[in-house]
């Protein structure tokens, strides 16, 4: 391990204000109008994923029963027929139709048009982009889109003429128009096909209704319709004229206020007039979804609770049930959400841009919970389908588009009484012995709730304090073990639903057990259906290779100067405290974060000309300073490989303000020394001692992770040398080592009962092995070693200072012996660890003469040991001994351990 001293570590910038949020601007208000008509009864649509309500007042919070179904969709209802969709894929395993990058152009009803690139005119100059490749449109002097409104380009648009299109005869059966009486609003024809097309920055600028001389004017789009009208509650029905390429437009001399919009098509399968009949309301009639602070917040990077705001929400507007979508793509020519609500064919489902930061939204009426959606972003080169960065919950995988979810989970008071007392403590203040798991492989096939008995049971016989679960954020494959996210707001879909994993929580709290999660904030796939070029350009990640590409594990690097990006990432992880009840992340591969030239031969340097990051330094800093102050009692940790200096000190001291740092230093060295034979280790004893040099020098978590076990590793016990009884010596002997030294424990499930082989993700654990009393005996071990430790305040109280440790015997490398005390207050723990292969016998000092109780031995037969020991205890007599006032005779057995306590 070598010294880096970072340069230019900037100020910690994350004590910024937190202003609360107002009344969220909801755009112009909607005139005054009778009350919406009554609801219809729901059905489960087709392409719904099952959901939590399916009965009772929608969007009303409600206690959620454990093993309860989760909300799913209701389609399809006499006012809005079955549109052909597949059924859902997500549980059945089926598909559903794929656009290869480009949107179908079917309509659901069995009537396709072909689309073709030459159907769209050349628009004017003043056109945002051409109808077809999505060429450049205007930039800002700050290279951002700026994109007039509808009014501005049919005002500003040359000589072509303004009137309706020779094919937009008025529908069968409209009455004339009277002299003076209101016309809608002209449109270019260059502007309604992009409207039709669904290619048009500003939609609602064109569709919906509008102020007119002498009333108001309405356009909607509904292509292969024979005949469109307005429906409203007071009954007087408005008729629409077909304008050409799918748009309706008419326009009245009353005040609009509600209204529905009834389209009747020419079906030669329906089997009533009424099956001809849609009638849907219009989703161009509402405002903003999302307010102009939410927006400011985003921009500069601040909005601690984005998750809110961006995605997909289920939403009342104005007395209408649906999904608001809200997406950033700031270069983006045009956005459409496309889904199982629409029949994913995307020309009627355009978002309108917000503002010049790239915020697209929409709002549609009847999109339900557990309906599939993704968005179409057309780029410089066309179409392309992309998931929800914000998604909630996803397909099961390999499938991948996002689902519409809305929680209504209630917490135990269980959870409740944990958090207040997480809040009031820190993880210093107490014990913390930490179990890692990787739930699909733990025990294959279980569930989230199905797991919760099982884990819960096992977690509680071995006594750790905690869980910390490999990433379950949403991955596409599996065997990255979830290290390569594709949906970093999505509990990963493989297990149940989101809703699942917050009962799986919630239990574990219950039962006085904390979670912890690995975060992947460093890296994410190149899948081009996630964040890869989300916009057709480099968003997520930074645009230069030098630093937007991880090269070891091909993964693009997020862009940590980007405000937006940051925000992005700050905000996930305050999700998962807020949302799921979290107590800690674990951020992976810190040091890839951290180092510009990590593993690279071509990197850009710093502004200082350094290999520091220190835009990713700020976003540590931010994140780690955010979550603490939002959530006391969570713990940050950093997988962090290298000697950087100030991981877990304060970002008010320049630190990097984590809770604890995994010491990977005293893992390779102990693990490098118990793996030689026990005749060679005397050579080796500073790989034994030296972690207890820098032991204080960070708050450390010990680990014994995946990591160490896989990939030709081998298991612990495949580590240690020697026949079956000195393998399970050593990995007893080796433990109780772990458990005595300074700082928490971390241990990868499978090593508590000294599992053969080295763990594979593709299948369970070898849980057999454990019913052998060799192997049992291990867990035994693991389960006194966690009781111990919590009741022996010296194990944990000093862990990060040199105030709770002292040396007994730290040279004794012929015997391969050390010994130490743990303190705290008058507590006294002795502990002595014997590596070699024969008893050591002899005199050993001590701080206190009287009788010492032998709490722990290693070697007992009832952990599968030999029995060699002290009887029980040893008495210490004042005779001084290696600078020690007192002293005693003392055996410890071969590849064993003995921990001492002083009697009062």
């Amino acid at each position: 391990m070598t010294d880096r001293d970072p340069k230019g570590n900037p100020p910690m910038g994350s004590d910024r204000p937190n202003p609360a949020t107002p009344a969220r601007g909801q755009g112009p208000s909607v005139p005054p109008v009778p009350p919406p008509p009554p609801p219809v009864t729901r059905v489960r649509a087709p392409g719904a994923v099952p959901a939590n309500d399916e009965a009772g007042p929608r969007y009303e919070p409600r206690a959620s029963a454990p093993g309860e179904d989760l909300p799913g969709a209701a389609p399809a209802t006499p006012e809005t027929p079955d549109r052909g969709v597949e059924e859902s894929a997500t549980l059945a395993g089926g598909e559903r139709p794929e656009s290869n990058g480009a949107p179908t152009s079917g309509t659901g009803t069995g009537a396709h048009v072909a689309t073709t690139p030459d159907a769209t005119p050349t628009p004017s100059p003043s056109a945002q982009t051409s109808a077809d490749d999505g060429a450049d449109a205007p930039l800002s002097e700050g290279g951002r889109h700026v994109v007039p409104t509808a009014a501005e380009l049919v005002e500003g648009a040359p000589d072509a003429p303004a009137a309706a299109p020779a094919d937009s005869a008025p529908a069968a059966g409209a009455a004339p128009v009277p002299a003076g009486a209101p016309r809608p609003a002209p449109v270019e024809e260059w502007l309604r096909r992009q409207v039709a097309e669904g290619r048009w920055s500003q939609p609602h600028d064109v569709l919906g209704p509008h102020p007119v001389d002498g009333g108001t004017s309405v356009r909607v789009v509904r292509h292969l319709a024979t005949a469109v009208r307005l429906v409203r509650p007071e009954g007087d029905d408005i008729e629409l004229e077909s304008e050409g390429d799918g748009l309706w437009a008419g326009a009245t001399a009353d005040t609009l206020g509600r209204y529905r919009v009834e389209a009747d098509y020419d079906l030669d399968d329906a089997s009533d007039a009424d099956d001809a009949t849609w009638t849907t309301d219009d989703a161009y009639r509402f405002p903003p979804t999302i307010g102009e602070l939410d927006l400011h917040l985003f921009g500069e990077g601040r909005d601690e609770q984005l998750w809110q705001h961006l995605g997909a929400h289920v939403r009342t507007v104005d007395g209408v049930d649906g999904v608001a979508f809200t997406v950033w793509a700031p270069r983006a020519t045009a956005v459409r959400v496309i889904g199982d609500f629409e029949g994913w064919e995307g020309r009627t489902t355009a978002m309108r841009r917000l503002n010049d930061l790239g915020v697209w939204e929409l709002f549609w009426p009847g999109a339900l919970e557990g309906q599939r959606y993704k968005f179409q972003i057309l780029t410089d080169g066309g179409w392309v389908e992309r998931a929800d960065p914000f998604a909630r919950r996803t397909e099961v995988p390999p499938l991948t588009a996002s689902v519409i979810t809305d929680s209504r989970y209630e917490w135990s008071e269980g959870d409740r009484a944990w958090m207040e007392q997480r809040a009031a403590t820190t993880t210093h203040d107490k014990p913390m012995s930490v179990y890692e798991v990787h739930l699909g492989s733990w025990r294959p096939g279980l569930s989230y709730r199905e797991v919760a008995d099982q884990l819960i049971g096992h977690v509680q016989y071995l006594g750790f304090t905690h869980v910390e679960f490999l990433p379950l954020s949403e991955h596409p494959f599996g065997g990255s073990w979830g290290y390569q996210v594709t949906g970093y707001y999505a509990p990963t879909a493989r297990f149940g639903s989101p809703d699942d994993l917050r009962y799986l929580i919630d239990r574990l709290h219950s039962a006085g057990i904390g979670v912890i999660m690995d975060w992947v904030p460093g890296h994410f796939p190149k899948d081009e259906w996630a964040l890869a070029k989300f916009d057709g350009h480099a968003l997520f990640e930074h645009p230069d290779p030098r630093r937007g590409e991880q090269l070891d594990w091909g993964t693009y690097v997020f862009d940590f100067g980007q405000p937006q990006v940051r925000n992005f990432l700050v905000a996930n992880a305050l999700y998962w405290m807020e949302e799921f009840h979290i107590d800690g992340l674990r951020v992976d591969a810190v040091a890839s974060i951290l180092y510009l030239d990590y593993s690279r031969t071509e990197w850009l340097p710093n502004i200082h000309g350094g290999r520091e990051n220190l835009e990713a330094i700020s976003f540590l800093q931010e994140t780690n300073a955010t979550a603490y102050k939002r959530y006391p009692g969570i713990v940050m940790i950093a997988e962090e490989s290298t000697s950087w200096p100030g991981v877990t000190q304060p970002t008010s001291a320049g630190g990097l303000g984590f809770g604890q740092k995994w010491n990977m230093g005293w893992m390779h060295d102990s693990l490098e020394y118990v793996q030689r034979d026990p005749a060679y280790r005397a050579y080796h004893h500073d790989e034994l001692t030296f972690s207890f040099v820098y032991g204080f020098s960070e708050q450390f978590t010990l680990p014994i992770s995946h990591d160490e076990v896989v990939h030709g590793k081998g298991s612990l016990y495949g580590k240690m040398p020697g026949d079956e009884w000195q393998k399970l010596a050593n990995v007893r002997a080796y433990l109780s080592f772990m458990w005595a030294h300074p700082g928490k424990q971390l241990l990868f499930m499978g090593q508590e009962f000294a599992q053969v082989a080295e763990w594979s993700e593709e299948r369970g654990l070898d849980w057999w092995q454990a019913d052998d009393p060799g192997h049992n005996g291990v867990q035994r071990l693991v389960a006194e070693l966690n009781r111990v430790y919590r009741e022996t305040p010296a194990l944990w109280t000093h862990d990060a200072t040199a105030d709770g440790f002292e040396w007994i015997e730290g040279g004794d490398a012929p015997h391969s012996t050390i010994g130490f005390l743990r303190k705290a207050g008058d507590e006294r723990l002795a502990v002595f660890v014997n590596f070699s292969g024969v008893p050591v016998e002899r005199r050993f000092g001590l701080p206190t003469a009287g009788e010492w109780v032998e709490v722990l031995n290693t070697d007992a037969t009832e952990y599968g040991g030999s029995g060699v020991g002290n009887l029980g205890s040893v008495t210490a007599e004042e005779t001084p001994w290696a600078g020690r006032p007192a002293s005693a005779h003392l055996v410890v057995p071969p590849l064993g351990a003995v921990w001492l306590r002083l009697t009062d």
